[in-house]
């Protein structure tokens, strides 16, 4: 089981996975507009050592999803962020953050936003980063979930 704090990230190293290294984090958000705040921090705990892009990316991402679970949702918050690193080299971040649920159904693909919007774009941006994603809305509790892949890069080494 692991200990939650709001605020205060809860690390695990992978167990039982063969072939594969990896940690998860996960971490209760604010119900608040610092939400998005504390969920870019944690990822940049759970992703300390990525290159630069991956980091960026997924602290956007968060930050999105971290955003629209508070104007959309109910409390609780949580973030997860999966970071994995299979044996065949390369690294898949898997972020979710849940909430208690909203009133609104899910939308099979992000609205459009107005050109003049000042918000709307957090899951257009989502889609555009992502490798994959997802968004499950219910009255109980809501789901968005997004995976990054990073392929391993070639050796540079000369034979």
């Amino acid at each position: 089981m692991l200990e939650r704090d709001v605020g205060q990230p809860a690390s695990v190293a992978g167990q039982g996975d063969v072939g594969v290294a990896g940690t998860t984090l996960i971490t209760d958000l604010p119900y608040g507009p610092k939400a998005a705040e504390i969920a870019r921090e944690a990822v940049a705990v759970a992703l300390h050592g990525t290159e630069a892009d991956l980091l960026d990316d997924a602290r956007l991402i968060t930050s999105e999803l971290a955003t629209n679970a508070f104007a959309s949702g109910s409390p609780p918050l949580v973030l997860c962020v999966d970071r994995t690193a299979p044996t065949t080299g390369g690294l898949e971040v898997e972020i979710t953050v849940t909430d208690g649920g909203c009133s609104h159904p899910a939308l099979s693909s992000p609205p459009a936003p107005e050109e003049e919007a000042e918000s709307g774009r957090g899951l257009v941006i989502v889609e555009a980063l992502a490798d994959a994603w997802s968004l499950t809305t219910g009255t109980h509790g809501t789901r968005a979930w997004c995976r990054l892949t990073r392929n391993a890069r070639p050796s540079t080494a000369s034979t």
